[in-house]
């Protein structure tokens, strides 16, 4: 099998033309992507579950809104925590990122300062560390080649993650705010309206 290029640390945003409703204006963080298949968060689907519902512990950790994210539609009944180290960004996007310094107990870098939190591990262990931790409820999986295709159908626009985007206080903006930033053409899709036939 060819190698897979890693997009690991990337976002990936909807396109207007994804037919998918569970990925409408979605913005997805790829936590891992390899020959193997692709594992991220939906980082601007919050749900009205608060995270002191359902991990007491965490909750006082977790940033607004302080509600338990839907990452996608694989073990719903699953949580995973995703975490900031804040002042360290890591090397360029280009190499795989990985950190002179020891990252602390309980916390598995992903890419540059995003990492996953054991939701296990006492919470007290990483509180100094973190700068902001949002917990979700599932993931968006992809089999081996089901993203590249989906890639080449033009649904998803790959662009470079912030580590903002994690813990942006305002995910309904998020989808829009990620288009804008960027330095190509795919600015001007941040204004793509909700309802196209209402244009």
């Amino acid at each position: 099998m060819t190698e897979v290029s890693s997009l690991t640390g990337r976002l990936l945003v909807a396109t207007p033309a994804l037919a998918d409703p569970n990925f409408d204006r979605a913005v997805v963080l790829l936590l891992d992507h390899d020959e193997e298949g692709s594992l991220g968060v939906v980082l601007n689907r919050p749900t009205p579950v608060g995270v002191g519902d359902i991990l007491t512990s965490w909750a006082g950790l977790t940033g607004e809104p302080g509600v338990v994210f839907q990452g996608g539609l694989v073990s719903l009944d699953s949580a995973l925590g995703v975490a900031v180290i804040p002042g360290d960004e890591g090397p360029s996007p280009s190499a795989r990122p990985r950190s002179n310094r020891a990252d602390p107990v309980g916390f598995r870098r992903v890419y540059g300062a995003i990492g996953l939190v054991d939701l296990e591990a006492p919470p007290e262990l990483l509180a100094a560390a973190l700068g902001s931790l949002r917990i979700f409820a599932g993931y968006a999986g992809w089999g081996p080649g089901q993203l590249e295709t989906e890639l080449s159908e033009g649904a998803w626009y790959v662009v470079e993650s912030e580590p903002g985007d994690v813990s942006s206080p305002r995910p309904e903006h998020l989808w829009r705010a990620v288009l804008r930033r960027q330095r190509s053409e795919l600015a001007m899709i941040a204004t793509y309206p909700d309802d196209p036939s209402l244009n």
